[in-house]
């Protein structure tokens, strides 16, 4: 095998793990139980949401409201790559939310 298709190779098993990753937090299932029933260890699953979240930076994306933006503000909510989500509600002050993104950007 050459080193163009160990590298293929290993980019897909990347993105079979980067599915079944956001396919578990979708799901709603435990890990456990994710891991059961599409027949891989927990310790697999762990290790690869791991390696994938310090291979990915973390991106924002900003959101702007036109003039005619509702009232009421609904919370951002924010999918991490580990599939974990984030909401944010109005009303946090950016102090809290700095401390917040920086525990997130440490390595695990």
């Amino acid at each position: 095998m050459d080193t163009g298709d160990m590298s293929k190779t290993q980019e897909a098993r990347r993105e079979v793990w980067r599915q079944l990753i956001t396919k578990q937090g979708q799901s709603g299932l435990s890990v456990r139980a994710f891991c059961q029933r599409h027949g891989t260890s927990v310790y697999r699953f762990y290790h690869w949401r791991k390696r994938l979240a310090e291979e990915l930076p973390m991106k924002f994306a900003l959101v702007e409201t036109g003039p005619r933006a509702p009232a009421v503000v609904a919370p951002v909510e924010v999918m991490l790559v580990s599939g974990e989500r984030l909401r944010i509600v109005q009303g946090v002050d950016a102090t809290t939310l700095r401390l917040v993104l920086n525990v997130l950007r440490e390595p695990r």
